[in-house]
């Protein structure tokens, strides 16, 4: 019984090991085979008579006309219209091709089209590797995408991730825009592409660039790092990461932003901005800082936020809360700020004028130049538009004057109404009307102190030089004494509403930000660095080489290289093969079929030899 049973189980092994020997053994179904042992020893040679040769293993079919099978080698060369099946998802179609059933390893060439649910491939050579489930071509390819077409020298398919990596001289080429990059890894189910190396995103009223990004190809969104920046056609955009919607035309940028007007010589920075590009507006918040040059002298503005509307010839900068601005020879301060560069307007505005509450009083517009301190309800600035510089300035109500003496004190003056003129950039003449008061240190030509002045008029019309009060006239005064220092007293040197807010002066560009925390910013969601790529031809165990002794490739094929050298098929025929062209075309879906007068050792050859770039 014991020795039954081990007959039983030695014969089973036997099947078992025949089974999986067959399981690997390539099928194969033909209308014509013959025998050449001189030509091709151990080969049959089979041509289609009514039937393309068929070959089937483990989940592959491979039809085509003519074909020579080494069947102890379990190796296979097809000429002539070939098509490859894998599944229901992966299709080939070229003028030759080859498969090793031990190494599970094929190549292609000549027209090669390989189509799945997603893409189409198109390359001159292919090879197919179907242990790592991988393709790869060197001699450059064209992927078709439900909604792009996209070319490369180099290119490798991963069929279990659905993904391309694509090397050099990658194009992706959309009816919206034209993506240039040297490595894209492009996953076809979803249509995300990934972007490494300098990369372009050109479209009509755009370009995006970036060296490491992320773009969805159907959806027309994108994601960019590293040293990435929007172009317009008059305005730049640029962070450490960058947003971009191209149906709405919108991009976000975050972090160190800058947004580059080059058509009015202008940038603002912060650390968070937002573009709409067809309304020609820009959001800027977190530190934002607008900067121009005019007069060969940069502004400054700062605000909680920032936005610049309007096309290049008409572009307007709005500032609210906490406005800042600083100028060489003039700052100043307000709650919202309005600014037309191309007009050479500037408005200074508190947003609830009449309050008396200290949050008020810290949100009127004060501006200063020199030792001359201005307040009001509104102030507005006017530049000439030609020459940049500084022409004149108007504050309406509650318009306050402060000049500090040359030795103590303060030279006041108050109305409703105040202009101011200047000469190059320095404030020479200021007129105030309705209800004036002023309260004066009137002094000798040695700066001697003669005592102080406190008048009443209709209009007061006061000179400065130097940035000191030289001369102050009277206009239908109504009221007016002029006492020595001592006999004021040191409560009623002042008019009623003064203000002194000088130690709240910009001296420096830094103290934009004086008294402030800086912001706290996001972190950004980096984009991974490409996973290593593999050599992509390998060896499957020891002495199980990928190639068989019969292929028309040789070992130096199986290297990576920048350009392709396989040879043409053509001259890679067996020899003492007759060669016939084939008529088929697959754009034009003839079919080649072999005539009585075909010779009985021919196989058809594409019509060309395969051209390897």
């Amino acid at each position: 019984m014991k020795n039954y049973l081990y007959i039983l189980l030695f014969l089973f092994s036997i099947s078992f090991a025949n089974a999986q020997e067959n399981g690997r053994k390539i099928d194969y179904e033909n209308d014509r085979q013959y025998r050449d042992e001189e030509r091709y020893p151990g080969a049959l040679v089979m041509s289609k008579v009514t039937n393309q040769v068929h070959f089937i293993h483990q989940g592959i079919e491979v039809w085509c006309n003519n074909a020579v099978f080494y069947e102890n080698d379990n190796f296979f060369k097809a000429y002539g219209e070939v098509r490859m099946k894998q599944g229901d998802t992966v299709s080939m179609n070229s003028d030759y091709a080859e498969y090793n059933g031990n190494t599970q390893f094929a190549f292609a060439s000549g027209k090669v089209k390989m189509k799945r649910p997603q893409t189409t491939l198109e390359t001159d050579s292919l090879f197919f590797d179907r242990i790592k489930q991988e393709a790869y071509y060197r001699s450059g390819g064209k992927v078709t995408d439900t909604a792009s077409v996209l070319t490369s020298t180099i290119g490798r398919y991963y069929f279990e991730e659905d993904k391309y990596t694509f090397l050099s001289n990658v194009k992706i080429t959309n009816p919206d825009y034209i993506v240039n990059s040297d490595h894209i890894d492009f996953y076809s189910e979803s249509g995300h592409a990934y972007l490494y190396g300098p990369s372009t995103i050109e479209g009509e009223e755009s370009t995006v660039y970036c060296e490491r990004g992320f773009y969805d190809t159907r959806g027309d969104t994108g994601y960019f790092v590293k040293n990435s920046r929007i172009d317009y056609d008059n305005r730049t955009v640029l962070g450490d990461s960058l947003y971009f919607d191209r149906n709405t035309s919108f991009a976000s940028a975050t972090n160190n932003i800058q947004v580059i007007d080059t058509a009015n010589n202008s940038k603002v920075t912060g650390h968070y901005a937002e573009v709409f590009r067809e309304k020609d507006s820009v959001i800027i918040t977190k530190w934002p800082v607008a900067a121009s040059l005019q007069d060969q002298d940069s502004v400054f503005i700062h605000s909680d936020t920032l936005l610049v509307t309007g096309k290049p010839e008409n572009r307007i900068l709005r500032g609210f809360y906490d406005v800042r601005m600083y100028k060489s020879d003039m700052s100043g301060k307000s709650d919202s700020i309005y600014v037309n560069q191309q007009a050479g307007i500037t408005k200074l505005i508190n947003i609830n004028p009449g309050e008396n509450s200290a949050t008020s009083v810290k949100r009127n517009p004060v501006l200063w130049s020199g030792l001359n301190q201005m307040t009001g309800d509104t102030i507005q600035i006017i530049s000439n538009k030609e020459t940049e510089q500084l022409d004149s300035l108007k504050v309406y109500n509650n318009a306050f004057l402060i000049n500090k003496d040359s030795i103590d004190g303060y030279n006041q003056i108050k109305g409703q109404f105040l202009i101011g003129l200047f000469e190059e950039n320095e404030l020479y003449k200021v007129n105030i009307d309705k209800n004036t008061e002023t309260l004066y240190y009137s002094r000798t030509e040695n700066n001697d102190l003669i005592g102080i002045n406190k008048t009443l008029s209709s209009r007061i019309e006061v000179f400065f030089k130097d940035r000191q009060i030289e001369d102050v006239y009277y206009y239908q005064a109504i009221d007016g004494t002029l006492k020595p220092e001592e006999q004021v007293l040191k409560s009623n040197r002042t008019l009623q509403g003064f203000n002194w807010r000088g130690d709240e002066r910009l001296e420096k560009k830094q103290d934009l930000f004086k008294g402030k925390e800086l912001p706290e910013l996001v972190k950004i969601e980096g984009i991974p660095l490409p996973e290593q790529i593999e050599d992509f031809f390998d060896e499957r165990e020891e002495g199980d080489m990928l190639l068989n002794e019969n292929s028309r490739l040789k070992p130096q094929d199986l290297k990576d290289k920048v350009q392709d050298s396989i040879p043409s098929v053509q001259s890679m025929i067996p020899q003492g093969v007759q060669v016939k062209p084939a008529s088929f075309s697959p754009s034009e879906g003839k079919e080649s079929k072999i005539t009585p007068e075909t010779k009985k050792d021919s196989l058809e050859t594409p019509k060309a030899p395969l051209k390897i770039e």
